[in-house]
């Protein structure tokens, strides 16, 4: 039986489009109230979501998002952590700015978004910490030395929490896709022409396993989701 959702709170990270704004549209269809943090403050089409410009590398702008979200909606039962970048190509070929970037937005961004929202969710009867992290956080892929190096970072911290937040009732899973369709790491390793786009998921198929997550009954916890493309060379 699926938990009911209606009611209650999330704030999803990287919201604006792409995979967080597929799980923004899935999660506010079930009745949740969303917080919306991107770096451009977009709304992909919510009606009563609360959209804000947020910068997760600052975690000054992350806490103020989350007390905003609070203070909108009354309380917080869910983090959904969706803010990436990424840059793909020989280790030594990755401008340096990219590589300080994956580390500001997926490490640091996805610690400071846990450490603001999380006296919230432990106030909450029945919370969650959601790390939308990668196949790249699950076995080291070739050009992609700093990426995963990044998304093993955010699985471990996750996968830490699981152990110090479950005495609190609050649930904590990495969602581990492999390769999605969007415009992620365009110019910075991908491009619109690649082959291999034709065969990658879509965006709402990454929300579908995160509202699985979210919507499972309270007397048990999933840690970790990982699925690929079928087209999707299996490495490691």
């Amino acid at each position: 039986m699926e938990a009911n959702l209606e009611g209650r709170v999330a704030l999803i990270t990287g919201a604006g489009r792409g995979i967080g704004g597929a799980i923004a549209r899935q999660l506010a269809d079930r009745g949740v109230k969303v917080g919306l943090a991107s770096r451009r403050g977009e709304n992909p089409g919510i009606d009563g979501a609360l959209a804000r410009e947020t910068d997760v590398r600052d975690y000054a702008s992350v806490k103020a998002m989350v007390d905003a979200t609070v203070d909108e909606f009354g309380q917080l039962d869910m983090l959904v952590g969706n803010a990436g970048v990424g840059a793909y190509g020989p280790f030594l070929d990755v401008p340096m700015e990219h590589i300080e970037e994956m580390i500001d937005v997926n490490v640091k961004g996805l610690i400071y978004s846990v450490h603001a929202a999380l006296p919230h969710l432990i106030k909450s009867d029945a919370a969650d910490l959601v790390t939308v992290a990668s196949e790249a956080g699950r076995r080291g892929l070739p050009y992609e030395a700093v990426y995963c190096s990044s998304k093993f970072a955010q699985v471990g911290l996750t996968a830490a929490l699981d152990h110090e937040l479950r005495e609190h009732g609050v649930r904590c899973t990495n969602v581990c896709p492999g390769g999605v369709a969007t415009d992620f790491a365009m110019g910075r390793g991908r491009t619109p022409d690649m082959p291999q786009l034709a065969g990658m998921m879509q965006p709402d198929d990454v929300a579908d396993a995160v509202l699985f997550v979210l919507t499972r009954p309270r007397n048990h916890r999933i840690l970790e989701v990982a699925f690929r493309p079928v087209t999707e060379q299996s490495w490691g």
